[in-house]
């Protein structure tokens, strides 16, 4: 059994991906789990992991300055026999633990230079320049680390050319965390939305959208608005009225909001960065037993076509989004149908439990 440390400047304690799928699933099966965080609680310890808290930066900038020395002086601390990293801002750590010998995963959660490509706030000249810079930087280090973690095959691939120990272990949900027997008669006339509210998410186009709706339905956004100015623009609109704001849930509210509702919404803008990736509320909302309304992008139409297990639409027209969801209200017959679908292909396929393996087998390897 081998002693490993999973680092992050960025992310919370509970993070999904990083503490309840992967340190969990690594101390479930006897190693010597610690996380290094940086979030202002203080330590802990949790299913088997201790939890080391660095102290939260008042901001990004002195996060920037300041974090990543901290994670770091932690990490050396713990002198464990891996390090498993999920910031890129800390891929300079990698880096130095790397030259005192250390084993080193760096955990690529998204394809980095796509995603400043799709920056709107700044110029194209600008977003070119920063992703090749990134772009030069990332196969710089990531040549250097033991093994590279993807959250998607299209990142896996990109990775390895650059590393031959590339795997991809997708974010699945975990099967069993999701309710997927509550009584379809039982549920509201309700659709739902977990995840940011941000514009590129498609938060405006949904709040419009919930104010077109004919059959009754209520939309239930559970998340936290990414900006300031953009959730006072939201929340001054007449058709926030028609929505039921949930703000941040944790898991169990998660589940329960899943568990009421007729359908799950994840009508992200066609960005760059969205194109070629597989937005984990999707599944969760498959795993719940749910249909899915997605943006219809060709990846993930593919799987929601395979699967039968919703409808795909246009996720810059709100009155597309309002006759979906109507569509599914007003036919329940066939949505718990898509619903029970979408579950199968979960329990099948798409799945933690057979990620899971992929990451034990790294490890191993390691």
């Amino acid at each position: 059994m081998a002693s490993i440390v999973h680092l992050t400047s960025a992310h919370p304690r509970h993070d999904t991906r990083i503490f309840v799928k992967q340190c969990r699933k690594l101390a479930e099966c006897g190693h010597e789990v610690a996380l290094v965080v940086a979030d202002g609680m203080g330590p802990a310890f949790e299913h088997g992991i201790r939890i080391l808290d660095v102290g939260r930066p008042p901001g990004r900038l002195q996060r920037m300055l300041h974090t990543t020395r901290r994670v770091l002086a932690q990490a050396q601390a713990l002198d464990a026999d891996i390090y498993h990293l999920h910031d890129p801002e800390l891929i300079p750590a990698g880096l130095a633990l790397k030259r005192r010998g250390r084993k080193v995963i760096f955990d690529a959660h998204e394809d980095v230079p796509v995603q400043l490509l799709g920056k709107p706030y700044l110029n194209q000249g600008t977003r070119c320049l920063l992703a090749r810079m990134f772009s030069a930087y990332e196969r710089f280090a990531c040549s250097r680390f033991d093994a590279i973690v993807a959250a998607t095959p299209f990142i896996r691939a990109k990775f390895a050319s650059i590393n031959p120990r590339s795997v991809d272990v997708n974010n699945y949900p975990v099967a069993g965390e999701f309710d997927a027997a509550a009584p379809w008669a039982a549920k509201e006339r309700q659709v739902c939305y977990v995840g940011g509210l941000s514009a590129p998410r498609g938060i405006r186009e949904l709040v419009r959208a919930s104010a077109m709706l004919h059959s009754g339905a209520t939309l239930a956004l559970a998340g936290q608005f990414s900006e300031a100015p953009l959730a006072a623009e939201i929340e001054a609109d007449p058709a926030w009225r028609a929505v039921r704001s949930l703000g941040h849930l944790d898991r169990a509210g998660v589940r329960a909001v899943m568990a009421g509702s007729m359908a799950g919404l994840v009508t992200l803008h066609p960005q760059p960065n969205y194109l070629d990736a597989l937005p984990v509320k999707m599944f969760e909302y498959m795993a719940a037993g749910i249909p899915v309304i997605a943006s219809d992008i060709p990846l993930w139409r593919g799987i929601i076509e395979q699967a039968r297990c919703g409808m795909c639409v246009d996720p810059l027209d709100p009155a597309a989004i309002a006759a979906t969801i109507d569509y599914l209200v007003l036919h329940p017959d066939q949505a718990r149908e898509m619903g029970q679908n979408g579950r199968r292909a979960v329990l099948e396929q798409f799945n933690w439990s057979i990620e899971s393996k992929k990451l034990l087998a790294l490890y191993d390897c390691l």
